[in-house]
């Protein structure tokens, strides 16, 4: 990963991972997310207008936009050219490592094991998402799985939510959290940006207390 992603995840301490069906939502979605703090955020590429969404929230100017859920390198190609800053994969994927080398964009992969954390880190990598992070044991999981890499940082993501978050950036090898709490598919549904906006303050209040 690059020294500027590295430093803006340090410094935003939490990711919003977001699930957007309706690209018309995005614009609103973005100004609400920085109204409560937020430094960057990853949109999943898990709905046909993901790119739609990502080059919408890039426009706005204040999020470093990233795509997730990618998880092929024609994915990573099309997600930096909506407007990707960085790209996160749900596993490790080598392709689209190379593909994001190519394209000079930072990618951070999942990792649910040590056999890929050393694939990781024989890419040259040093940050992973350790995902899914709940279900694969939690905070446990995580102390486990870096205690012999101590050089390595984590991204984890998944089942976590604002209850769980202060737990995960206690933990030393723990550089920023992604969660979907703060914005989930019922708010933008409903259009309760001001919800939105109040969720990410709590949660950017939170990481406050734990410094990088």
């Amino acid at each position: 990963m690059t020294a500027d992603l590295t430093d803006l995840l340090a410094d935003a301490r939490i990711v919003p991972v977001l699930t957007v069906p309706d690209p018309t939502t995005a614009a609103p979605l973005a100004r609400a997310l920085s109204a409560g703090g937020a430094r960057c955020a990853e949109v999943t590429f898990r709905t046909p207008s993901a790119e739609q969404v990502v080059k919408a929230m890039a426009a706005q100017g204040d999020l470093a936009v990233g795509a997730g859920t990618v998880l092929t390198a024609e994915q990573a190609e099309r997600a930096v050219a909506a407007g990707a800053r960085f790209v996160v994969s749900p596993g490790l994927d080598h392709e689209v490592v190379a593909r994001c080398r190519e394209l000079g964009v930072p990618v951070v992969p999942g990792v649910a094991t040590a056999t890929e954390v050393m694939g990781a880190l024989r890419a040259g990598l040093d940050t992973v998402k350790l995902f899914p992070a709940e279900p694969l044991g939690g905070r446990a999981m995580l102390r486990a799985l870096a205690a012999p890499f101590p050089g390595v940082r984590f991204m984890p993501t998944g089942g976590i939510d604002a209850a769980g978050l202060p737990g995960y950036l206690a933990e030393p090898s723990v550089l920023a959290v992604g969660g979907s709490w703060m914005a989930t598919p019922a708010l933008l549904a409903s259009g309760d940006y001001a919800e939105i906006r109040r969720l990410t303050a709590e949660a950017v209040e939170r990481s406050m207390r734990w410094p990088t």
